[in-house]
């Protein structure tokens, strides 16, 4: 190649470098965002999937998108956290949609409604069925874009002073539960009250309380539920599956790279295996820890939990009725079920009934 031929050759590279340096700068920018979490540090699993999530995120991008997680308390109280994101006054947050049904009933389907999905049929709705494309259109008017990350799988039934036989020792019992589920609660005579994870044992031992609910043995235990609750009942029927979700200011969202974007994906992702999987580890042990140290451990009766599905099935078309929102998600998610169930009934649950009592043969 003749030296000209080459200068200009060498010439046209170093422009293209040039161009391409700050084209990349540009995609990977600095930024430095708060995600304030509904729950206390001291729940590593609900709270530590933030963790999680915000680790990854940071190691990614070699520290240049750093998103720094807060406790419930910290910014904002665990049940304002949505609120702090629609205002803009945090850029995200890790949540449970259905503390938000007060403002419109249609925010429990985030996370979890009585005899609604379980836990893989939640990710297969919310990613396969367009389950997130119908909760971001509804979301967006609360200024919020939504991304599953987490879940806590079949919940329990809760911790109770005395037993419940039938749905009369139901009524005028004050129970903590959260979400929709309290509304079907009422139905049977039940004083339901949210109250953040950190506040429910003080108000149990004080008496204010009869009854609580929060997540299974894993987290129960931590909280310290078994000193002043005897009857730990199951299962759950108001959390087959609660899906935790980061909640993100839409005007931040649709301000991140494309790039920046997918890794949030990514990791909220991530942060949504996690998190199941480590209360799946983690209740077994708990569960008979508590059982060795004098809970209770009881079925909610056939006729109990048959009350409870009729009072959710009133409470549907009720809220239906009144609510098109609440109608549309509720209307897709029920026939989703019923189709999924058709599934589990021929291979799932046939498959864990016969381990369930083949196991004690090996």
């Amino acid at each position: 190649m003749k030296r000209r031929q080459f200068l200009k050759a060498a010439g046209v590279g170093l422009a293209a470098t040039a161009v391409a340096k700050p084209a990349i700068a540009q995609s990977m920018p600095e930024l430095k965002w708060r995600l304030t979490s509904s729950f206390p540090k001291s729940l590593d699993t609900i709270y530590g999937a933030a963790e999680v999530f915000t680790k990854a995120v940071a190691e990614a991008t070699d520290n240049k998108f750093q998103i720094q997680s807060f406790a419930a308390g910290e910014i904002v109280p665990g049940l304002q956290a949505a609120d702090a994101v629609t205002n803009g006054t945090v850029e995200m947050c890790h949540t449970a949609s259905y503390y938000y049904f007060g403002k419109e009933p249609t925010f429990a389907f985030g996370t979890a409604v009585p005899f609604g999905l379980n836990s893989r049929q939640q990710n297969a709705w919310q990613f396969h069925h367009g389950g997130m494309e119908l909760m971001n259109e509804f979301y967006k008017k609360f200024n919020i874009h939504a991304i599953p990350a987490g879940n806590t799988g079949c919940q329990m039934g809760g911790w109770y002073r005395k037993e419940i036989k039938t749905p009369d020792d139901l009524k005028g019992l004050k129970m903590r539960i959260g979400g929709f589920a309290g509304r079907v609660m009422s139905k049977l005579g039940v004083v339901p009250q949210q109250i953040a994870g950190g506040d429910i044992y003080p108000s149990l031992e004080k008496g204010t309380l009869d009854a609580a609910e929060w997540v299974g043995p894993y987290d129960d235990e931590k909280l310290g539920f078994q000193k002043v609750a005897q009857y730990y009942y199951y299962p759950g029927w108001w959390e087959g599956g609660a899906m935790l979700h980061n909640f993100i200011n839409i005007e931040k969202w649709n301000s991140l790279p494309k790039s920046y974007q997918s890794l949030v994906r990514t990791a909220s992702e991530m942060a949504n295996t996690w998190m199941q999987a480590k209360y799946d580890a983690g209740n077994p042990a708990a569960l008979k820890r508590l059982v060795a140290g004098g809970a209770q451990l009881r079925p909610f009766s056939q006729q109990v939990l048959d009350a409870c599905y009729n009072a959710a099935i009133e409470v549907y078309k009720e809220t239906s009725a009144a609510s098109q929102d609440f109608k549309k998600v509720h209307d897709n998610i029920m026939a989703f079920r019923n189709d999924e169930y058709l599934w589990w009934q021929v291979a799932e649950y046939t498959y864990d009934t016969y381990l369930i009592r083949a196991r004690s043969r090996t």
